[in-house]
């Protein structure tokens, strides 16, 4: 990282700085520029923010523990800052899903010989029944349109595999874990439809490793909701190599993990006043939130102390925004995006101008550009989805944020 995303952001937040008189600007730009440098290189503070964020509170899913220390941490380390104008909660109710006790399971052979194997369940997943083993046949495709194609007496009582790597030959890894995305996101909700007992899914990982990886699932309007669980790369390609060689084979799943009630949260929000424009915001932001299985650190530890640091190097370099910035803390982006949601109804009702909304979420890397393109027609609205937005600043990085907020 080496404070350059914090660059990155001042860089972008410059712009909204006053300039000097024609004659000093070039001198101006130069010394702030370097003043902006020397502190990030010499005196930032990204690092021991990240360190404690990970290593003190840990994995932080929204509606944990984890989370309300994470939210109580936030707000405290903008205050010291001393950078903001208002350091502030906004509230908003989130899922409260917990894993329970740790993930089992196995391969049967048809000699009843069994192989444990890496397995977690994904975010969101309803658990095994009874939170007992669950053991039935193994269908292995590559897609929801194969899995489409089946008949259903292939697909019922048995666990649907869904086993598409990554594509190696696409090199923003970026695109790859999009283009298999779809497998995890819904192919859970697919089993069930087709009368599965439950969906086995390939990590979204290029890596060939023993570590599962967790992330979303979504049921949407499924009738019957069936586990869904991740297996390891290495998991994966074993199942699918002793599945070739016995069809008959069998899986055991058990998992706990259950949705509980909503629970209060917040979004943690510094912000500076626009001296000239005050009414015209531009948002830079991080989630706060985490998965349980890890410390959160890319995902995104990063993009949370870069947005608060970002905003510290423009007061340390003595430079006034003209218009209103904020730094956002989003909770709940990586199971339900509450917090976006509440951020952007919250700016509707109060009828607020944003001109951009930029969300580092790319992990701590050193940043190589900033995806947006220029509208023929600004429409002053950002969609899901969407890659660029708003009249003045058409760019925006902002998946914590899942409706338009953006204005003229």
């Amino acid at each position: 990282m080496r404070a350059l995303s914090s660059l990155l952001f001042v860089g972008l937040l410059a712009g909204s700085v006053a300039p000097a008189s024609a004659q000093a600007t070039a001198q101006t730009d130069s010394l702030a520029i370097r003043k902006i440098y020397d502190e990030a290189l010499l005196r930032g503070q990204s690092y021991d923010n990240l360190r404690y964020l990970c290593q003190k509170i840990g994995g932080r899913l929204a509606g944990s523990p984890q989370a309300a220390l994470a939210v109580e941490w936030g707000k405290l380390t903008m205050e010291k800052a001393g950078c903001f104008d208002k350091v502030y909660l906004q509230e908003c109710l989130v899922p409260h899903w917990v894993r329970g006790a740790k993930e089992k399971g196995q391969i049967i052979g048809n000699k009843g010989k069994s192989i444990s194997v890496a397995v977690c369940a994904l975010g969101n997943s309803v658990s095994t029944p009874n939170n007992k083993p669950l053991r039935a046949g193994v269908v292995e495709v590559k897609s929801l349109a194969e899995l489409k194609a089946l008949p259903d007496a292939a697909v019922k009582g048995k666990f649907i595999f869904f086993n598409r790597p990554f594509n190696d030959a696409l090199i923003e890894p970026g695109a790859a874990y999009g283009a298999a995305g779809d497998q995890r996101r819904s192919g859970p909700a697919e089993a069930g439809r087709r009368g599965a007992v439950g969906a086995l899914v390939r990590s979204l990982t290029a890596a060939h490793d023993n570590y599962p990886h967790t992330g979303t699932t979504s049921y949407g309007d499924t009738p019957t909701k069936v586990p869904g669980a991740a297996l390891s790369t290495l998991a994966a390609d074993q199942l699918s190599q002793l599945l070739a060689a016995d069809p008959a084979l069998q899986f055991e799943l058990e998992m706990s993990c259950q949705m509980l009630p909503d629970e209060k949260s917040y979004n943690v929000i510094g912000e500076v006043r626009g001296s000239k424009y005050p009414e015209q915001v531009i948002t830079v932001g991080g989630h706060l939130d985490s998965w349980d299985l890890a410390q959160g650190a890319h995902d995104d530890g990063t993009g949370v102390v870069q947005s608060m640091e970002a905003l510290r190097l423009l007061k340390a370099a003595g430079l006034r925004p003209e218009r209103t910035v904020r730094a956002v803390l989003f909770m709940n982006e990586e199971n339900g995006t509450r917090g976006g949601e509440k951020y952007a109804d919250q700016a509707q009702q109060n009828h607020e101008t944003h001109l951009a909304a930029i969300e580092s979420d790319g992990g701590g890397f050193t940043p190589a550009a900033l995806p947006w393109k220029p509208r023929r027609r600004y429409s002053a609205r950002w969609r899901p989805g969407s890659r660029c937005c708003g009249p003045t600043w058409p760019m925006s990085c902002c998946p914590a944020i899942r409706a338009p907020i953006l204005s003229r």
